[in-house]
């Protein structure tokens, strides 16, 4: 898959997760269905040991209240792309 289709993937999903920000009380509840997703789609996006790890990361930033604004998709491409130089 293209670098810049993962990133634009991965925006989009970091966005999904600040969906539960903006509906009062579904937020939480949503974000329970949202955390395996969320480390599931980071393990199918990135391949690999640092895929699982970031598919950990996923779920507990998802599955932890307040952290979810933390654009996990989106870092791990720059770590990916920018400090790992992945092709």
């Amino acid at each position: 898959m293209n670098k810049y289709k993962k990133l634009i993937i991965g925006i989009v999903l970091d966005a999904l997760g600040y969906v539960s920000f903006f509906i009062p009380g579904v937020g939480e509840f949503s974000d329970i269905v949202w955390a395996p997703v969320s480390g599931w789609l980071m393990t199918k996006l990135y391949k690999g040991k640092p895929g699982k790890i970031a598919g950990v990361i996923a779920f507990v930033e998802e599955a932890l209240p307040g952290l979810d604004v933390i654009p996990t998709f989106t870092l791990m491409w720059i770590y990916s792309y920018v400090f790992k130089k992945e092709k």
